[in-house]
């Protein structure tokens, strides 16, 4: 078949220590049954001595690769999300706010146009170094490199602008790992640039609950929540109508 489709470059959660695996396939899986062209990103985390902005700069030649194959993999280069997850959603986020980091794009070879995604879908992300901070994941992030400056400078709602591609967001109130306003920072932040957004907060549910069915959540029964598993529906339908499907 010929047909170019959608794409979601997906970038799992786990604090920058690790990658997920239940934010990871079944989350591909899923957005594929949407007609999505899928791909994982198993990006460099703190142990194996990655800090900032390697898992940036891997996540921006994560992209431009599927533009440069788009032929072979069917992919239209215009339609291409990042999708992410807590740290994930931390990567994803940064890469929509800054995907011409002149730094990450040394780190693959110079400068390109190709590593900036269409939307982004932000799950339950980490977003801010402040108060409301999962200041482990910017720990690991950083790594040596950890300073008052560097914290400021990754606290992503105050790195937004008005080049940040229209974005999906949703997170649970009840989180306590990653509280919602992260999400609320970064919601605020993208309306003050005129950016269109569209965000759900989902009145129960801990963190990282990923498609909060039993698949992805076998041995947390009270992660498994009805409620909270339309929001693939949701955010296939929010891509579809920006991409103009």
């Amino acid at each position: 078949m010929n047909r170019k489709r959608s794409a979601i470059l997906i970038c799992p959660g786990g604090a920058y220590a690790w990658t997920s695996p239940r934010e990871a396939e079944p989350i591909a899986m899923r957005f594929a049954a949407h007609s999505f062209q899928c791909f994982v990103l198993d990006y460099s985390c703190s142990p194996s001595g990655a800090e900032y902005p390697v898992a940036l700069a891997q996540a921006i030649l994560a992209l431009k690769t599927i533009r440069e194959n788009s032929v072979a993999w069917h992919v239209d280069p215009n339609r291409i999300a990042i999708c992410g997850f807590s740290a994930g959603g931390h990567l994803a986020a940064n890469v929509s706010c800054d995907y011409n980091n002149a730094e990450a794009l040394e780190l693959i070879g110079g400068k390109t146009d190709e590593g900036k995604p269409n939307a982004s879908v932000l799950c339950y992300p980490v977003i801010t170094s402040g108060e409301h901070a999962h200041k482990d994941s910017i720990k690991n992030l950083l790594g040596s490199r950890f300073s008052p400056d560097m914290e400021e400078y990754v606290s992503l709602e105050k790195r937004v602008t008005e080049n940040n591609p229209p974005t999906f967001l949703w997170h649970t109130f009840e989180d306590g790992c990653v509280p919602v306003q992260n999400s609320l920072l970064f919601a605020s932040a993208l309306r003050e640039k005129n950016v269109p957004f569209e965000l759900h907060i989902f009145p129960f549910g801990g963190h990282g609950l990923s498609l909060a069915d039993k698949e992805t959540n076998r041995d947390w029964g009270e992660h498994q929540l009805e409620e909270i598993r339309q929001w693939p529906e949701l955010a296939s339908a929010f891509l579809k109508n920006i991409f103009g499907e």
